[in-house]
C-alpha cells in the first residue's frame, strides 16, 4: 500500500481516535494499532506530523543504562547474532532494547540498507518509546508488553512509514519484562506476510534469548522443561528439590507465583521422578499443574557448573570446564584445551582455524571466559559481514564529525570497547589489506587511532582471530599480510568439521537435548542423524535439531522430520561427502578461488561452480 502524505495521515489518526468508522489498511479503529494511535494523541499528546531525528543518548549515557543489563546482553548475543544473519539479506536491522526502548545492542544489514538506518538514527542508543515516537514497533511492543509487527503508515508519525518494525518482548529469568528484540526493514518489495514471517522468526529466536538468561541465572540449579504450546518453559530447583526459579511460561502453566517460590515450595507438587536418579541425569519426567492434573513430560537437566553445596570447600571451580566441555572426547581438542591451560593468562595471541559453522565464536567466549579477563568485555565483529566502508569506523571509532552521517559525540570503536578484555575477529582473511595495517599497528604499540582524532588511545586487549582461509598460503601469495599472519598466530587451533570429530556421536545427542528437550529420536531419525556429513556443521545440526522439534509428533522426532539435504545418508552419501570434501580442501588449498581450484581439479570453472552450489559448499569470494 502506498505511504499516505503527512497531511492525510494527520486526518486519519484524529479520524481513529474520534472513533469515526475509518479503517486502517486490513486493522480497523478496536484493533492494536489504533489503540495505540488513541494513547499517543490523548496520553502522550504527540503530534503525527511532527519532524525531527529520535531521541539519542552519548556514548557515556549509553554506558550507564547498558550496565544492569550487561549480563542480559552477553547471553543474548549469540542468538541475536544468528538472528542478524538470517535476516540481513532481507535489509533487516536487528536491535536489543531496554524497557525504556533504547537500543542497547544493534546489528545493520549491508552497506546500502546500513546507510539509511544510521541517517536515520536507528542504532544504539537512540530510543524510541512510544511516549515520544508514536507507535513504532519498539515502543509499542514495550508498552503493550506483546509482540506486534508496525508496518509502513500504521506508524503514528508520518516521518517513519517508510519503515516495517516486527517486536517481541523479552522477559527475565522471573518473567518480568526485561526489553524488547527488534528487527526493521525499509524494503518497499516486502509485503506484510513477509514481516509476519520474519516476527515469528524473531519470536523463536528471542525464546531461545529467554532460555540462555534463565539457565545463565540457575547455572547452579538443576533445570526441568515444561512442555507447552507456546514452547517450553523452564523451571529451577536446588539439591532438597525446593523451586528456586520459573520462566514467564512456566509460572503461567503451573500457577507458580514470586510467593509461592519464596516459599520454597518443595517440587514434588509438580514433578513426579521415574527413578530416584532421575535428576542427576537428562532424564524425562511427569510433570503435573498444581491442582495436580497431568500436564505432560519434560526432561531434568544437571547444573551448568557444579554447585557450591556439592563441592569441598578446597577444590576451585575449574575455569576451563566450559573449553573441556566443547573439546568432548576428541583427541585433537583435548590437545588444544591442554595447551591454552598451560597458557593461562599470557597475552597470547590465539588464531582459529575451522569450516563455517564449527563454532569459532563459541570456542573463543570459552577461552575469554577461561581467564582474568573475563570480568571485563569480550567484543566481536564478524569482518566477512560488514561492508569495508564501514569496518574502518566500528573496529577503530570516529571523533565528531569525522564524515558524513557520523555521531554527534563520535563513537570509540570496538578495540577501545574490549580495553582489558577479549577482541573476537571473525573471518579476518576478509580484511582489508588497508585495515590489516591498521591492525597490526595496534597490536605492535597497544594503541588506536580513532579517525579524525589528534591523539591514540592506550588499549589493553587479548586478540582471537578466527578463520576458514588459509591465512599462510594467502600471505605468501600477498593476499594477507605476513608481519599480520605471525602477530596473529600466536598459538592456532584448529576447530574440526563435525564429520571429523571422533566422538561425533556424543556431541549429536547433546545438541539433541538443547535443540529438542522434549523430544526422542526414532531408530531411523538417529540413523540419518548420525551418518550425515554435515557440511554446515554445528550450526546446521542445531537447526535441523531446533526445527524437528517443533515438528515431531507425540515427542517422536522421525527421519520426515529432519531437513536434510538428499545427499547425506541417502544416495551414495559416501561418494558424496568424499566428493565435498576433495572440492572443499581444494578451495582452501588455493585461498578460495574457484579458478586455481578448478585447474588443480581438472575441471572446467562452470562444473565447478555448479557443483559448489549443489553440494551447498560456501566460498569466500
Amino acid at each position: 500500500m502506498a505511504s499516505l502524505s503527512a497531511s492525510n495521515h494527520v486526518a486519519r489518526v484524529l479520524s481513529v481516535a474520534n472513533q469515526v468508522a475509518d479503517r486502517l489498511a486490513d486493522v480497523d479503529a478496536s484493533s492494536r494499532i489504533a489503540n495505540s494511535w488513541r494513547r499517543c494523541l490523548v496520553s502522550h499528546k504527540l503530534d503525527p506530523a511532527r519532524q525531527g531525528p529520535p531521541q539519542t543518548l552519548t556514548e557515556a549515557e549509553i554506558r550507564h543504562v547498558a550496565e544492569p543489563m550487561e549480563e542480559t546482553i552477553r547471553l543474548a548475543t549469540p542468538e541475536l547474532d544468528d538472528l542478524a544473519r538470517v535476516l540481513r539479506d532481507a535489509g533487516y536491522c536487528v536491535n536489543l532494547a531496554d524497557v525504556n526502548a533504547t537500543m542497547l545492542f544493534s546489528r545493520l544489514p549491508g552497506e546500502a540498507d546500513a546507510r539509511l538506518f544510521m541517517d536515520w538514527k536507528i542504532y544504539t542508543g537512540s530510543n524510541f518509546s512510544e511516549a515520544f515516537e508514536g507507535t513504532n514497533g519498539l515502543g509499542t511492543a514495550l508498552a503493550e508488553q506483546k509482540p506486534i509487527l508496525v508496518h509502513r503508515d500504521e506508524h503514528f508519525r508520518a516521518q517513519w512509514h517508510m519503515f516495517s518494525c516486527a517486536v517481541t518482548p523479552l522477559f527475565d529469568q522471573a518473567g518480568r519484562l526485561a526489553g524488547a528484540v527488534n528487527i526493521t526493514s525499509c524494503r518497499e518489495d516486502l509485503e506484510r506476510t513477509a514481516h509476519q514471517l520474519a516476527l515469528a522468526v524473531t519470536m523463536e529466536a528471542t525464546r531461545r534469548m529467554e532460555g540462555a538468561i534463565f539457565r545463565g541465572h540457575f547455572r547452579n540449579a538443576w533445570i526441568a522443561t515444561v512442555p507447552g504450546d507456546g514452547g517450553s518453559g523452564l523451571l529451577a530447583y536446588d539439591d532438597d528439590r525446593r523451586i528456586v526459579g520459573a520462566c514467564r511460561s512456566a509460572r503461567a502453566l503451573l500457577g507458580l507465583t514470586d510467593g509461592l517460590i519464596a516459599s520454597g515450595i518443595d517440587l514434588s507438587r509438580y514433578v513426579k521422578f521415574d527413578h530416584p536418579a532421575a535428576r542427576d541425569a537428562d532424564d524425562l519426567v511427569e510433570l503435573r499443574r498444581g491442582d495436580g492434573s497431568p500436564l505432560g513430560h519434560g526432561h531434568v537437566a544437571p547444573p551448568l557448573r557444579p554447585r557450591a553445596s556439592t563441592q569441598r570447600r578446597d577444590v576451585p571451580v575449574d575455569p576451563f570446564d566450559a573449553l573441556q566441555r566443547l573439546a568432548g572426547r576428541d583427541p585433537g581438542l583435548i590437545k588444544s584445551v591442554k595447551r591454552l591451560r598451560r597458557i593461562g593468562d599470557h597475552n597470547l595471541p590465539v588464531l582459529l582455524h575451522g569450516e563455517t559453522g564449527v563454532g569459532k565464536d563459541v570456542f573463543a567466549r570459552a577461552i575469554h571466559a577461561a581467564g582474568n579477563r573475563a570480568r571485563h568485555n569480550y567484543v566481536a565483529l564478524n569482518c566477512a559481514a560488514m561492508p569495508d566502508s564501514l569496518i574502518d569506523a566500528e573496529l577503530f571509532g570516529y571523533e565528531a564529525g569525522a564524515f558524513t552521517g557520523a555521531r554527534r559525540d563520535g563513537s570509540k570503536g570496538l578495540i577501545v570497547q574490549a580495553d582489558g578484555g577479549t577482541l573476537f575477529l571473525d573471518e579476518i582473511g576478509d580484511m582489508p589489506i588497508a585495515l590489516q595495517t591498521r591492525l597490526l599497528r595496534v597490536l605492535e604499540n597497544r594503541e588506536v587511532w580513532p579517525l579524525g582524532a589528534l591523539k591514540p588511545v592506550p588499549v589493553d586487549i587479548r586478540l582471537i582471530s578466527a578463520t576458514h582461509r588459509d591465512l599462510g598460503r594467502m600471505a605468501e601469495e600477498g593476499a594477507f599480510r605476513t608481519d599480520l599472519y605471525f602477530r596473529l598466530r600466536g598459538m592456532e587451533v584448529r576447530l574440526p568439521a563435525l564429520r571429523e570429530r571422533a566422538d561425533r556421536d556424543d556431541v549429536i545427542r547433546q545438541i539433541a537435548r538443547e535443540e529438542a528437550p522434549n523430544c526422542s529420536l526414532s531408530d531411523e531419525a538417529w540413523a540419518q542423524l548420525s551418518a550425515y556429513p554435515y557440511p554446515g556443521n554445528m550450526r546446521q545440526l542445531r537447526h535441523v535439531l531446533r526445527l524437528a522439534g517443533c515438528t515431531a509428533e507425540d515427542g517422536v522426532i522421525t527421519d520426515a522430520d529432519l531437513d536434510l539435504p538428499p545427499f547425506g545418508g541417502r544416495a551414495e552419501p559416501d561418494l558424496a561427502a568424499a566428493e565435498r570434501a576433495t572440492i572443499v580442501e581444494a578451495l582452501r588449498e588455493h585461498g578460495g578461488r574457484v579458478i586455481e581450484a578448478a585447474r588443480a581439479l581438472k575441471l572446467s570453472r562452470a562444473t565447478l561452480y555448479r557443483k559448489i552450489k549443489q553440494l551447498k559448499i560456501e566460498t569466500a569470494q
